[in-house]
């Protein structure tokens, strides 16, 4: 247990240390030199390799419920969240589960730094667990489907903008051909690491606040 705390505390020291703009918006590899994103991934591999719960879905399915707040992520779709345009920053990322609905929502807030505007990305999906041919039960992979984008903008130089809160639904993009999947990799109280199907990391921790548009709908 000691060796865990430690493992978990370099991995989480790692990620505040290169956090430069601490803002808890999520850190991606891409922001990184290859030997600081190649350090991090081995703390991760680490911490994973004591993982208290390797069959989440079996025993530890109910520490999945609440608020998640993204730390670390190699995901293409984090990628582009970095990257904006019109001079827009990525805030903090947050994943709701609702694991009794077998529902979440990812929840990107998004600003500009001169404060003309703020609001934010939230993509609604479903889950279930995947059933594998090497195991009668589930084990730590899960299904994902991926239902609505909103857009929202929640302020313009500080007014609120109901009218625009979102200003635009679509469908949300799943992958053409197969099932888009990710494995829960590490899971305890605090902290959750999973890896999708096409190879993804997401580091998270357990949000100790209240999330804003907590409505999975």
């Amino acid at each position: 247990m000691n060796n865990l705390m430690s493992l978990k505390e370099k991995l989480f020291s790692a990620l505040d240390l290169i956090q430069t703009n601490k803002d808890g918006s999520p850190i991606t590899d891409v922001q990184l030199d290859k030997a600081t994103a190649a350090e991090i991934e081995q703390l991760t591999i680490q911490v994973e390799s004591c993982n208290p719960n390797p069959n989440p879905l079996v025993n530890a399915i109910s520490l999945l419920e609440g608020s998640w707040q993204l730390q670390y992520s190699t995901a293409r779709e984090i990628r582009s969240l970095v990257s904006l345009p019109l001079g827009l920053k990525l805030g903090k990322v947050f994943q709701v589960i609702d694991v009794s609905n077998k529902q979440f929502f990812n929840l990107a807030f998004v600003k500009h730094p001169l404060g003309l505007i703020s609001g934010y990305v939230k993509v609604t999906a479903s889950f279930e667990p995947a059933i594998e041919d090497s195991s009668p039960v589930p084990d730590k992979r899960i299904n994902v489907y991926f239902d609505k984008r909103y857009l929202s903008i929640e302020k313009i130089i500080g007014i609120n903008t109901p009218q625009l809160n979102p200003f635009k639904v679509v469908s949300a993009n799943n992958p053409v051909g197969r099932v888009a999947t990710l494995d829960i990799t590490y899971l305890d109280e605090d902290c959750r690491i999973g890896r999708g199907g096409d190879g993804s990391l997401f580091v998270l921790r357990k949000s100790d606040g209240t999330v804003e548009n907590t409505n999975l709908g």
